[in-house]
């Protein structure tokens, strides 16, 4: 009978976790499995060692300020998280206004949808997506629009994950997926038909230089859109809450420097944009962006003990623990970066190309 028992205890423990780890999956999404994560491109062995070295970065500050550094910086960075966004966030990897009686996902492709709508292309377009990671927006933009859109992302194991995913949505033809700095495009001048950027050019060490590069291979008169992560009027420099807040956001997202709301503009200008409108979409009547951060406290604790758990059995790489109860920490910094108002991942740009004279 205690055999009996025993064997009972150890069956429902072992399928408890079954289905913990394998069938319950993320907190939002299960399009990775958490007996998949990885270190992207990393060797299993080198990913706690990585992780070190993205943190070395912020000792030497002055490194992830120089155009040449930064790629490096941020492709680490995305080594370390994208199966960790994928399993817990989902695969667009960014943030959209909560909308009563729509859920994350439908909020989420309503965001995105918003950003081709604004650029105004008809179906066959070219469009340029600067920063495309796992290409969640791309599917949604390429499905609702028609276009055809072209992605562009700094990390290898990123375009290997678009390129399943647009293969398994039947989006393929669709949609393409490059490898490459969008600092230093790999595409000719006047080539697309519009652009947008998604919380992506905030990785960018100098806006000047990512927006001069999408005004380049901008045909002219065509539109670009640009979702901006920034500090608002609310930040204030002096108050040590504000500067750990923002620091933290930084450090845990592999951000040059957040900007100020009011400098993008005229970087736009600057580079021969004429600016079209400017909006924060956080801003209110917008219900808070942060409310899924707060929601999920749950499932990120859930979560984190699962990777402890593949992490000790070997499963997942050494270091995964770290990677997450860093992003964990990330999200809390976000959360309260929203609640104060002193920051936005949602600053929205509209600009144009002017028609050549």
């Amino acid at each position: 009978m205690d055999s009996l028992a025993l064997f009972a205890t150890a069956s429902l423990l072992a399928g408890g976790l079954y289905w913990f780890v394998c069938i319950l999956g993320s907190a939002e999404v299960k399009g990775k499995r958490a007996v998949n994560l990885s270190g992207g491109s990393i060797a299993k062995e080198k990913v706690q060692d990585k992780y070190k070295q993205y943190w070395s970065f912020f000792r030497r500050p002055k490194e992830i300020e120089t155009t040449e550094n930064v790629p490096a910086f941020v492709d680490t960075f995305y080594n370390l998280v994208t199966d960790i966004y994928e399993w817990g966030w989902g695969q667009s990897f960014h943030f959209s206004p909560a909308i009563p009686g729509k859920s994350h996902r439908e909020a989420t492709r309503i965001h995105e949808e918003m950003a081709v709508d604004l650029l105004g292309v008809k179906p066959g377009a070219r469009v340029l997506d600067a920063g495309c990671g796992v290409g969640g927006p791309m599917r949604a933009i390429a499905a609702h629009s028609g276009s055809n859109i072209v992605g562009i992302t700094i990390n290898e194991y990123q375009v290997n994950r678009a390129r399943a995913h647009n293969k398994k949505a039947g989006l393929d033809s669709q949609c393409e997926v490059v490898c490459g700095n969008f600092l230093q495009m790999p595409f000719a001048d006047n080539s697309f038909d519009g652009a947008y950027s998604i919380e992506a050019t905030c990785h960018a060490p100098k806006l000047e230089e990512v927006y001069s590069e999408i005004y380049r291979v901008l045909k002219p008169g065509s539109m670009y859109v640009s979702y901006e992560w920034v500090t608002t009027e609310l930040y204030n420099s002096d108050d040590p809450e504000h500067v750990e807040i923002i620091h933290g956001i930084e450090r845990g997202d592999a951000l040059p420097g957040l900007r100020s709301y009011s400098d993008i503009a005229d970087v736009a200008r600057n580079v021969g944009f004429e600016v079209v409108k400017e909006k924060d979409l956080a801003k209110p009547p917008a219900n808070p962006w942060w409310t899924r951060l707060k929601m999920g406290r749950i499932a990120y604790w859930r979560n984190h003990i699962v990777v402890t758990v593949l992490s000790w059995l070997g499963i997942a790489p050494k270091g995964t623990v770290d990677v997450h109860k860093m992003l964990f920490v990330t999200a809390d910094y976000l959360a309260k970066g929203g609640d104060k108002g002193i920051f936005s991942p949602m600053h929205m740009i509209l600009c144009r190309k002017p028609e050549e004279q």
